[in-house]
């Protein structure tokens, strides 16, 4: 079933703030195996002219993508989760996030396609802190692949 056009353009609630923690920056930069020390000491933080450790750029799709979920889980979209992989992800920073940063993310949907029975969602998450100010924009496209028979008979259109 194709999800519902009408939903392009719809906001979500902002999300409760999550609040940026160091050890949280450095456990993911370690996760990923960036060892830069603007990660993990404050100090190498404050020579790039941060005023305390900053996390890596993709730090924030853990934020992002979990305010996503809201969008995900709006049943009246039509989205089967089940169906669902992670098609691409971008990021737009103004400043890098850094610890003691409450966060909070806008999720609004861009876009609603389909192409060969698979459902395409784009879903813009505005990112501010707790001064109201933009940090960064995420954007998550999710593609729902089509059911078995969608996709079979997808094919079949295309050998015709």
């Amino acid at each position: 079933m194709a999800l519902d056009q009408s939903f392009v353009g719809r906001s979500y609630p902002p999300t409760a703030p999550y609040e940026v923690g160091r050890e949280k920056i450095r456990e993911f930069a370690e996760a990923i195996g960036d060892a830069h020390p603007a990660y993990t000491d404050p100090e190498a933080a404050g020579e790039l002219g941060h005023p305390d450790v900053i996390a890596p750029p993709t730090f924030v799709f853990a934020i992002t993508f979990k305010a996503a979920g809201e969008v995900v889980a709006d049943p009246r979209l039509g989205l089967d989760y089940s169906r669902v992989v992670h098609g691409d992800q971008k990021f737009a920073y103004t400043r890098p996030v850094r610890a003691g940063d409450r966060l909070t993310v806008t999720s609004t949907i861009e876009a609603v396609k389909s192409m060969a029975g698979n459902d395409i969602l784009d879903i813009r998450g505005e990112v501010r802190d707790e001064a109201g100010e933009h940090v960064v924009t995420a954007w998550t496209k999710l593609v729902a692949r089509a059911a078995d028979d969608a996709a079979d008979d997808a094919a079949g259109k295309q050998g015709e």
